[in-house]
């Protein structure tokens, strides 16, 4: 065997090292970035039933809009009741886990082949902008003809990448927070208009006499008690469908 000179095993041993870090180099992984803004579109999946305007938010894990099981926040109760987003939108404006958040400015997303679909539309469209950490979306819109009902999604993940689309279909909640009369006298008045069953004049504000305290749960549907129709108001989930587009 022939032996190497004692010069050249330095340079050997360099060669080798090199030769050693050179594969961990080259496979080095790159840095998560994440999607600028995000194109979310939420549409009306039911045959008679008008959604309020939504409000959509993007944000980081703390922020919990609704959670089934447990009572809903008076944000919540009042876009259940009355259709009322303002109370929702201030605590979004405040909180340093949101993002950015927009209610919808196009009116109530209607049915098709519904008297409001001649004004409205089934679907509404948002270009909402990330930030550091932003990883999730809630939506939130009341089911118009019930008393409390809604429906919506609280911190669905966001798409990762550019391009990527997700889609998810969201059911029908019951907020837990009013008596379920199916009364006109009890529900917001846009119910009536939209869907084409005239009755009592409707309220924009809750009755202390109906209220309950329980929780969010999914929704039993109309039962036809009193004014709603079941043929007509009723519906099976899913509600709403979020698409939810990585923008560039």
């Amino acid at each position: 065997m022939r032996k190497l000179p004692v010069a050249s095993l330095p340079v050997l041993l360099v060669a080798i090292a090199v030769g050693a870090t050179l594969p961990a180099t080259a496979r080095s992984p790159q840095p998560y970035s994440q999607p600028p803004a995000f194109k979310v579109t939420i549409t009306n999946l039911t045959e008679g039933q008008p959604l309020t305007p939504p409000v959509v938010a993007l944000h980081r894990r703390p922020v919990d809009v609704f959670t089934v099981g447990r009572p809903a926040s008076f944000e919540l109760k009042e876009i259940a009741e009355n259709g009322n987003n303002a109370p929702l939108l201030a605590v979004l404006g405040s909180s340093r886990g949101v993002a950015d958040f927009a209610e919808g400015d196009g009116g109530p997303l209607v049915p098709p082949g519904t008297p409001g679909d001649a004004t409205f539309d089934q679907s509404v469209e948002f270009e909402l902008t990330s930030a550091p950490g932003t990883r999730f979306l809630s939506v939130v819109a009341m089911l118009i003809c019930t008393n409390d009902g809604f429906s919506g999604a609280d911190s669905l993940p966001l798409p990762r990448s550019v391009g990527q689309v997700t889609t998810h279909l969201a059911d029908s909640y019951d907020a837990g927070t009013e008596a379920n009369t199916e009364d006109f006298r009890d529900m917001v008045p846009p119910c009536q208009d939209l869907i084409g069953v005239t009755g009592g004049p409707g309220t924009g504000q809750s009755d202390p006499a109906l209220a309950q305290n329980s929780v969010i749960q999914h929704h039993p549907g109309i039962s036809g008690r009193r004014d709603l129709l079941p043929e007509v108001h009723g519906w099976t989930d899913p509600v709403m469908k979020i698409e939810v587009e990585a923008l560039p």
